[in-house]
């Protein structure tokens, strides 16, 4: 991946006319730490997602992150490939299909699927998810935008 002089993404992305369909975008890999899970952003309002003995209260094996973090893991994923291409004419679209417990690593993976012209370039459409070190999907969905 190639960065900025300040490590940010470069502005156009790394998904060019010239991507191919099956093209793979590197992730990326975020531990779900309690700390931010009980973050008032992140959850604050729902022990399930901060407290580890109200989960196990409830039958949960730990606490639960919302689907806000998993979405945003995917995001900053798509912006380090689609650059300021993902905040014009975008749209994302995900399903939660599996909880993502505390201290679980998570890893988005992406794999272009579509690449349709349009007047200016192209418009991608690519396949999002993110999953635990054990496969497990959590998250699951797609991403288009014009290149």
């Amino acid at each position: 991946m190639t960065a900025t002089g300040n490590g940010a993404p470069a502005p156009a992305g790394l998904i060019t006319r010239d991507t191919p369909v099956g093209y793979e975008l590197t992730g990326v890999k975020k531990k779900a730490v309690i700390q931010l899970m009980g973050s008032r952003l992140w959850g604050r309002f729902n022990p399930n997602h901060w407290d580890p003995v109200y989960a196990a209260e409830t039958g949960l094996k730990a606490p639960i992150q919302t689907g806000e973090m998993s979405t945003a893991y995917l995001s900053e994923m798509c912006v380090n490939y689609f650059g300021r291409n993902f905040f014009t004419g975008a749209r994302m679209v995900c399903k939660y299909v599996n909880s993502a417990y505390a201290n679980e690593v998570i890893t988005t993976h992406g794999v272009v699927r579509e690449k349709t012209p349009t007047d200016d370039g192209y418009r991608f459409k690519v396949e999002i998810w993110a999953q635990n070190d054990e496969g497990e999907k959590k998250t699951v969905g797609w991403v288009e935008a014009d290149v």
